[in-house]
């Protein structure tokens, strides 16, 4: 993670502050405490990125168009790809509790274009189809883990043969987890992207693990609630704003 974060012109070593230990690279998890990062040659540069991460809503997909990629991703996982869930009332086309979540948000489409990301879908519907609504872009989850996939709580990692990190409390004990073969398989052209996986797992280390990480979001707004009031009373209030109004855009936009 410390690549993601740290922008160094050397290299630079890391040390627990007070004990003097140089910690080595290790998947283990670090311990709480305060840790120095020093370069190894003199007068060597570090910093902390500030390369921006998105701010994204909860994705739901309503529309007409979701359907043909929301048919192929059940088709293909069957299952909540995090935990391991099965959806055994398939056969009765039931999947009350199971979600169609976007890797790359939906509601940033148009930096999706602008920034190529669509060349790594391979199956897109046309020429005008970037492929965000491809079923490369989309893992099935239980509606609670896809709630907090959207908040960058928790990603995956491809580099670490596609462990789960959990960047909160992990409530639901989805760390150290892998995400499950059946949504990346190499032979099947459905299979998840591994580029996009890496671009949300950089986004969630972006958006935790600096300072003291971004602000938490509120997404309950039973009915009779002041949802623009408390939004704008909120953090980010503009981006936020932005990020709905664009999620309410491709609910309603035509196939």
């Amino acid at each position: 993670m410390l690549d993601i974060l740290i922008v160094a012109d050397c290299p630079y070593s890391v040390t627990l502050r007070g004990t003097g230990l140089t910690l080595t690279r290790t998947n283990e998890p670090l311990r709480p405490g305060d840790y120095d990062l020093k370069p190894d040659s003199p007068g060597g540069l570090i910093s902390v990125t500030d390369e921006p991460h998105i701010l994204r809503v909860l994705s739901h997909t309503v529309s007409g168009r979701d359907n043909r990629f929301r048919h192929l991703v059940r088709e293909r996982d069957g299952k909540c790809v995090i935990t391991g869930l099965v959806n055994t009332d398939a056969d009765i086309g039931d999947w009350t509790i199971f979600e169609a979540a976007h890797v790359f948000p939906v509601t940033h489409e148009e930096y999706f274009r602008n920034q190529g990301f669509s060349r790594w879908i391979t199956n897109r519907a046309g020429e005008h189809d970037i492929g965000i609504n491809s079923c490369q872009n989309v893992l099935l989850m239980q509606s609670n883990v896809h709630q907090l996939f959207d908040s960058f709580k928790f990603s995956i990692n491809p580099e670490d043969n596609y462990k789960i990190v959990s960047f909160d409390s992990d409530l639901l004990g989805l760390d150290g987890r892998v995400l499950d073969s059946v949504c990346r398989d190499p032979n099947d052209e459905r299979s998840v992207r591994d580029e996009l996986l890496r671009w949300h797992f950089r986004q969630a280390v972006l958006a935790n693990m600096r300072a003291a990480g971004e602000s938490v979001l509120e997404f309950d707004f039973p009915p009779g609630t002041d949802m623009v009031g408390e939004i704008l009373s909120g953090p980010d209030a503009a981006k936020r704003m932005e990020a709905e109004l664009f999620s309410r855009l491709d609910q309603i936009s035509p196939t």
